[in-house]
């Protein structure tokens, strides 16, 4: 399906374009770059916008920028939020996979969500086209972090994964290649952020910043109340609400996992319809072969036992799940004899 072309001036790349961070996999090489979704934008007395940073760099402009540069993420839930800056991104990307390379012109397999709309779809598919790629070839990140996990999707039986992401949560199972039920909720990592974000104000009366709030999700998230008291603590730095005051405060595991408890809820829940919709045989495939997590959600303490005591249903998370996605998205690339029905139609 993917033609072959003069791999001396580009090299095909799967893309997982995440609304936290993008992965890049080049075709031989596997991953090469793992960096976070945002750019930077300078703008100058004539109101004239330019490209100041992608990636780790911008990212660390987050919530410390002057008046006159901007740090954005390009991307909300899954798809594409800004078309200008989202093909500036990927153009500083395709250059930086490419930096010998004049003519940079690689087939291009980018992942989308399972909900996403046509239109969602094209906007992708046009932003990678303008920014460079030769073509574009589209997949739906459940099946890309299926594959990139090692389910053994092609077989006659049903496999389930839960990919959990920085803007979406995406539900498959799969069987014989296909998708046979697929389900997406904008409910992900940046979710738990803003839940992290509102609590720290709403119970403390603090203001942090969304870096703040993942380092807290990474540091003490948790997935349940701990048995052990309060469990792990925190120092907090930010802005004290009352007094406007710089003021830090000490938090707790079991503080943060009432934070994420509506935003977990969500998801759990989404689980069990798609758990009762699907054939019966296929049901009972996933009570012998259980629930495959994938994505950085899936690195939330105790959230495999969570989802084990709700479905009663054995619970694994996938080798290195941050990029099960990018690597699953590069296996479709590399063997596309194989995966050729896992690519979206145009």
């Amino acid at each position: 399906m993917l033609k072959s072309f003069s791999s001396f001036l580009s090299e095909d790349m799967g893309l997982d374009l995440g609304t936290a961070n993008t992965l890049v996999y080049v075709k031989g090489k596997g991953i090469i770059l793992n960096e976070p979704s945002v750019v930077s934008i300078a703008t100058d007395s004539k109101n004239n916008k330019s490209v100041l940073a992608v990636g780790s760099e911008a990212k660390s402009m987050l919530g410390r920028t002057p008046g006159k540069i901007e740090a954005i993420r390009p991307m909300k839930d899954g798809v594409i939020a800004d078309f200008d800056i989202a093909e500036a991104m990927i153009k500083h990307f395709i250059k930086k996979v490419h930096k010998k390379s004049f003519f940079a012109n690689p087939n291009i397999v980018i992942c989308v969500p399972s909900g996403a709309t046509n239109v969602e779809r094209r906007a992708i598919k046009e932003s990678a086209e303008t920014a460079g790629a030769k073509k574009v070839y589209l997949i739906e990140e459940p099946v890309a972090a299926a594959i990139g996990a090692g389910l053994p999707i092609s077989e006659p039986s049903g496999s389930m994964v839960v990919d959990i992401g920085g803007g979406t949560t995406e539900i498959a199972v799969l069987s014989l290649g296909g998708v046979v039920h697929s389900s997406s909720i904008k409910v992900g990592g940046d979710t738990m952020d803003d839940a992290i974000v509102n609590f720290m104000r709403s119970v403390h009366k603090l203001a942090i910043g969304e870096s703040t709030a993942e380092r807290i999700k990474k540091e003490i998230g948790c997935a349940g109340i701990p048995d052990n008291g309060d469990g792990k603590t925190l120092t907090v730095k930010g802005r004290d609400l009352i007094n406007g005051l710089p003021r830090e405060v000490v938090i707790s595991e079991r503080q943060v996992a009432e934070a994420l408890s509506d935003s977990l809820s969500q998801i759990i829940t989404a689980l069990k319809r798609a758990l009762e919709v699907i054939p019966p045989e296929l049901a009972a495939d996933i009570v012998d072969k259980g629930i495959m997590l994938t994505g950085g959600g899936a690195l939330l303490q105790r959230l495999d036992e969570a989802i084990r005591v709700t479905t009663g249903l054995p619970v694994s998370i996938a080798d290195d799940p941050l990029t099960c996605v990018a690597r699953g998205t590069g296996m479709a690339l590399e063997e596309n004899q194989n995966h050729q029905d896992v690519f979206l139609s145009d």
